[in-house]
């Protein structure tokens, strides 16, 4: 049984698939499993840790009901993986011409592209459902500027923060890709828009909750299938971004690679999001706030930090964590914590043998601000399967 802590003094209880948690992280969980519509308990990856609005690393059954801040900012964000046909041996000695072609297909941090980049065919569906979610909330477009355009040029763009694009080699030397990312501004202002809409609820309605980020919306509320949509909407704009990055990535990696074919169905799963799911005998709304599904057979991407290691899973289906495993390493240490306690010299031991930015810019991502990636694994080995384990030789960051 790989639970390690059960919390049972509150109104459900809390399975933590770890014993490194902060108590403000177990304060945390106490509050959401206060609330009284989360059905049978509440789930806590072994990658937990203290997160806005609610924990990530958690899993939350909802009847009837959703948290917006739970969801989080950044809808759908997740990973996508394919392997390619090419071996170790076939990259070249330097790889920062690899590194550099990425970075020029691809925009990151803030920048976009400055036209539409995707086929336009491939994003209809996306048009006509922002344009159903604008015209119900014309407010909306008053929190990004130009935001007709700015979304269709933020497909296929990587983002800021702790997002990536890394070359790995696994544990037979094949040459995978791999990227996270997410909804990006769009899926941001969707996602602050609601969270601000259900705490005005709250006061509307005079319901307290064990904090104000647990504000949410029941169902046959106002706003309640509003948001079902929009969450959707951010959902499918995530997908369809790794999608085109995707495309970016592999068509400038033709560029300065020997020919190739991609020899496995690409993996693309998200890891924040609300999805309906039987669990426990009840029809829940269950959210993912840092991690995955993984239903028996399922594959999955549990990323490492931009120095370790990373891993193909197969999920065993294990009922206890609703079907669910950790989304990475998980952070051990605050961004903030990070540049204080660590230089650029650590930055470059750390990411020793890897492409990658070693300067300042980055060094809230340094491998030491995170978690033991095997020991993540090795407190989910109930929940998951190792199928490949990859070590990136090229990262990009935004």
């Amino acid at each position: 049984m790989p639970v390690k802590m059960r919390i049972n003094k509150h109104r459900v209880p809390v399975n933590i698939y770890t014993e490194d948690i902060e108590s403000e992280a177990i304060t945390q969980l106490g509050h959401i499993a206060e609330l009284p519509f989360i059905h049978h308990h509440i789930a806590a990856m072994p990658d937990v840790h203290f997160g806005l609005g609610a924990t990530v690393g958690s899993v939350i059954p909802s009847k009837g009901a959703i948290i917006p801040a739970a969801v989080g900012v950044d809808i759908g964000c997740g990973m996508n993986a394919v392997r390619l046909s090419l071996s170790a041996e076939q990259l070249p000695d330097n790889l920062r011409a690899v590194r550099s072609a990425i970075e020029a297909a691809i925009p990151v941090g803030f920048n976009m592209h400055k036209t539409v980049a995707a086929q336009r065919s491939s994003l209809n569906a996306l048009d006509k459902g922002l344009m159903r979610l604008f015209e119900r909330h014309p407010t909306l477009t008053k929190m990004q500027r130009r935001p007709y355009d700015t979304w269709g040029q933020q497909l296929g763009t990587l983002g800021g923060g702790n997002h990536f694009i890394e070359l790995c080699l696994d544990e037979d030397n094949a040459v995978w890709v791999m990227l996270h990312s997410g909804s990006r501004g769009i899926g941001n202002n969707i996602g602050r828009y609601f969270v601000n809409l259900a705490k005005k609820d709250m006061e509307r309605l005079q319901i307290r909750t064990p904090n104000k980020d647990l504000a949410y919306f029941k169902e046959g509320a106002e706003h309640f299938n509003d948001y079902v949509e929009a969450v959707q909407w951010g959902q499918d704009y995530a997908m369809s971004n790794r999608r085109e990055m995707m495309r970016l990535l592999l068509q400038a990696l033709r560029s300065c690679l020997p020919d190739f074919d991609t020899t496995r169905e690409a993996i693309n799963c998200h890891h924040n999001y609300v999805s309906r799911e039987h669990h426990f005998g009840e029809d829940v709304y269950l959210t993912r706030k840092g991690a995955i599904s993984a239903r028996e057979g399922e594959l999955g991407i549990i990323p490492g930090s931009m120095g370790a290691k990373s891993f193909i899973v197969r999920g065993l289906g294990a009922a206890d964590s609703f079907c669910s495993c950790s989304h990475g390493a998980g952070r051990k240490m605050s961004r903030t914590k990070a540049k204080k306690h660590f230089a650029a010299e650590d930055l470059i031991q750390q990411t020793a043998g890897v492409e990658c930015r070693k300067d300042n810019g980055v060094l809230d991502e340094i491998p030491g601000a995170y978690k033991d990636i095997d020991t993540v694994m090795q407190n989910q080995n109930d929940l998951v399967e190792v199928v490949h384990t990859l070590k990136q030789v090229v990262c990009v960051k935004g």
